[in-house]
């Protein structure tokens, strides 16, 4: 028996990276499925990869009535749910002097508002003792150059999961975070560099990683089954930190 047999898990950013590895571990422990993404072509491939009964949904945490609408597409269909991954969010970074707030206004709309909103939309689809994972950063844990704002959203969720675990306590809802630390997937190649230099960027972050190598989205899915199941039962407003030791040692 799977550790989430016949649970109904929603991997919000679930078409790729972290996202995706997620989506497919909770399939094959015995979820049944629903991701969201903003790309058509993206969620019709993760879908596909992580299997025939995945239910994929498009949505924008920067629209909120996408998120009204993909709530009810999943109750709907599949029914209320058990596991709400948070994973919805963007990297981007410049130094201070020259940081617009544009610039700003998009990364703390996205992951903050964005994660905010997320939750607070979700409460009515929700099933009581139902387990909230948000995608964190480590880089919330430490001082990263011309990572102000990003580092800084990422640091507010991981105080929502404290005051949103204390907010839904009479429901038994339990509200954790994931904070992963540097990982290889996609994002890094959406970063306007070419092959070359992601690799390259790779093996910088590496060398100040104390293990000596980045992480994959495979090791962080483990961290986010252990806090959807019920063996994570007696945590809630805690974290994860998952990155190799960089932002401990």
């Amino acid at each position: 028996m799977g550790k989430l047999n016949n649970k109904i898990a929603f991997i919000i950013g679930g078409n790729s990276g972290i996202g995706l590895a997620t989506a497919e571990l909770f399939a094959s422990e015995g979820a049944r499925v629903a991701i969201t993404g903003r790309d058509e072509n993206t969620l019709k491939d993760a879908a596909y990869q992580i299997g025939e009964n995945t239910l994929a949904v498009k949505a924008d945490v920067l629209n909120l009535s996408s998120l009204d609408e993909a709530y009810q597409q999943v109750e709907s269909k599949l029914g209320k749910i058990d596991v709400l991954v948070v994973n919805a969010g963007i990297f981007k970074g410049a130094p201070l002097a020259a940081f617009t707030e544009e610039l700003f206004d998009e990364i703390v709309d996205i992951n903050f508002k964005g994660t905010f909103f997320t939750i607070k939309k979700a409460l009515p689809y929700l099933n009581d003792g139902a387990s909230i994972v948000i995608t964190g950063s480590a880089a919330a844990e430490a001082g990263v150059v011309n990572a102000s704002v990003y580092s800084a959203s990422k640091a507010a969720v991981r105080s929502l999961a404290r005051n949103l675990s204390a907010d839904l306590l009479g429901r038994k809802i339990r509200v954790n975070v994931l904070s992963p630390g540097h990982v290889e997937t996609p994002i890094h190649g959406r970063l306007g560099l070419s092959p070359e230099q992601v690799k390259g960027l790779r093996e910088e972050l590496a060398n100040g990683v104390p293990v000596k190598r980045v992480g994959n989205a495979e090791e962080m899915a483990k961290g986010y089954l252990f806090l959807a199941s019920d063996e994570s039962s007696f945590m809630l407003g805690a974290e994860i930190v998952m990155d190799g030791g960089w932002s401990q040692l």
